[in-house]
Parts: structure tokens; sequence; C-alpha cells
């Protein structure tokens, strides 16, 4: 999921800036085009969600391992 998001946001990002490569849609304030691609922001921050939330998963699952009796 997170992949086919980042796929869609970079797309997304080339319609506006066709030169734009992965790195650069990581710091989309330095595209002030980016800002006016009408979709660009809430696809990036869908992404972000997603992002988030397997952080928080990941984390959980960590916390959860640590804590089982008999490790």
């Amino acid at each position: 999921m997170i992949e086919q998001q980042r796929t869609k946001v970079l797309k997304l990002a080339r319609e506006a800036l066709p030169h734009l490569g992965p790195e650069d849609v990581l710091n989309p304030f330095d595209f002030p085009e980016l800002k006016a691609h009408p979709t660009f922001e809430y696809e990036d921050g869908i992404l972000a969600g997603l992002i988030s939330a397997q952080i928080a998963l990941r984390a959980e699952l960590r916390s959860r391992h640590a804590a089982a009796p008999g490790d």
C-alpha cells in the first residue's frame, strides 16, 4: 500500500515538474509548483498517514514481543 501511494505521489509531482525524482518528493516545500497542484498535498498526506500507521504498528508489535513472558 505504501509503495503504491509513493508511486502515485511521484506521478502527481511529475505532472507539475517532470524532472522530479523520488528524493525531490521527500522535500516538496522546495517546489512551489507542488503547492499549486490540485491533489498533490492530499495524496502526500495520505502517504504520510500510511507511514505513520506502519511505524505505530511496528512499535506496538515490538513492545508486545519485549513484554512477552518467557523471552
